[in-house]
């Protein structure tokens, strides 16, 4: 059975994307893939194949389910890590697994502890700090109970990291922010070496901390955005395009296409309305093709009369409202259309391009956004 539309996933751009990220990173430092919101949108299992080819070990997500996908796709067995969302109740089968997880509060690592007890393992912990961006991690007039916790009960958890998240680093608006931040993270870190509790890996580092900030490098960087070919922010890009090699200046290379086909076609007079309502009246006789994606399948509905496809090699705009299953095309100055023609609407067709980034400035969403919002039963699969 055919699907409405389907997604491919290049490996030729996700290993262009790779090769960037090592050596700019160094080889010190290791990769962690984050792979949460399905994998931005291209798959977990797609992306853990993918990576795994490349040579990465470590994987993070936000949440248990995500993980246990992680854990099932490897092949390498690679490490897992949780950033987010754990239910207690499902900290038994983690920590069989050997998943590991943020601890930010006492009530997880309370709960941690006596599972790990009851199993007989260590459980694999990474401790979060608060440092300014106010929503997980433990505060600094914690310490002192935490670290009462962690020497009590050394012989049943493996503390494989210290941890905390930037407020927002691919902005220069949030530069204070982000600088007060690597120093009182730097605190927490001292403070607890002073107290002889060490961390196998010290970790902070998103996409946009990795290129912008490198003391934030450390033991392990956790990449998300960028190893899907895209820079965080444009003040990312411009910020570092003095540093990029003069033959590659644009070394992050999308890996998504997403396409379609032409449902049917239609003739529409002059004056006559398109679609629901009455958005859009057609200014002269028109020809429409009907696309068979909508805002259920992730297609925006902010992008009515906004959007733009690619058919016959040639960009052409969606006119009428977006609907949960279909979009209207302007077909009327294209030479042959057909039932079943290719529709492009993220990718390459002929010499011409549809971006990610062209649906964000039309809809005002950014990449994460549009990327995450692509549903989860469109087709997916890996081309050379």
């Amino acid at each position: 059975m055919r699907h409405t539309s389907y997604i491919e996933i290049s490996r030729q751009a996700y290993r262009q994307n790779m090769d960037f990220l090592k050596s700019d990173i160094g080889p010190k430092t290791e990769i962690s893939v984050v792979v949460k919101g399905n994998a931005y949108g291209h798959g977990i299992e797609n992306i853990v194949s993918l990576a795994e080819e490349n040579g990465i070990r470590h994987f993070s997500t936000f949440s248990a389910d995500e993980a246990l996908r992680v854990h099932n796709a490897s092949k390498s067995r690679s490490e897992v890590m949780i950033m987010g969302m754990l239910e207690n109740d499902d900290l038994e089968e983690i920590l069989q697994k050997g998943i590991s997880f943020y601890v930010f509060e006492f009530e997880r690592l309370n709960a941690t502890i006596e599972i790990a007890k009851k199993l007989q393992v260590k459980a694999k912990i990474h401790v979060e700090v608060e440092t300014g961006f106010h929503r997980t991690g433990f505060e600094w007039a914690e310490k002192e109970a935490l670290m009462e916790i962690l020497k009590e009960n050394a012989a049943h958890l493996s503390l494989k990291g210290l941890c905390t998240h930037y407020a927002g680093a691919e902005s220069i608006s949030n530069y204070v922010r982000v600088r007060k931040q690597i120093k009182q993270y730097k605190r927490f870190k001292h403070w607890f070496k002073a107290q002889g509790i060490n961390f196998e890996k010290y970790h902070t580092a998103c996409s946009a901390a990795t290129l912008l900030y490198p003391e934030t490098k450390m033991d392990l960087v956790r990449i998300g955005i960028a190893s899907y070919g895209f820079w965080p922010t444009q003040e990312t890009y411009m910020y570092r395009f003095q540093s990029l090699a003069e033959n590659n200046k644009n070394p992050l290379k999308r890996l998504i296409s997403w396409k379609s086909s032409v449902m049917n076609t239609k003739s529409v007079k002059m004056g006559e309305f398109i679609g629901y309502g009455s958005s859009y009246m057609a200014p002269r006789d028109m020809k429409i093709a009907l696309v068979p994606i909508g805002y259920g399948h992730g297609y925006s509905r902010l992008l009515s009369n906004q959007g733009k496809v690619l058919i016959s090699g040639k960009i052409v705009a969606v006119v009428g409202t977006v609907t949960m299953n279909s979009i209207a095309l302007d077909i009327t100055d294209l030479a042959e259309v057909h039932k079943g023609d290719e529709v492009v609407i993220i990718g390459v067709q002929g010499e011409l391009e549809i971006t990610v980034a062209s649906f964000g400035e039309s809809s005002q969403q950014v990449n994460y956004e549009l990327l995450t919002r692509l549903a989860l039963d469109i087709p997916r699969s890996i081309v050379d």
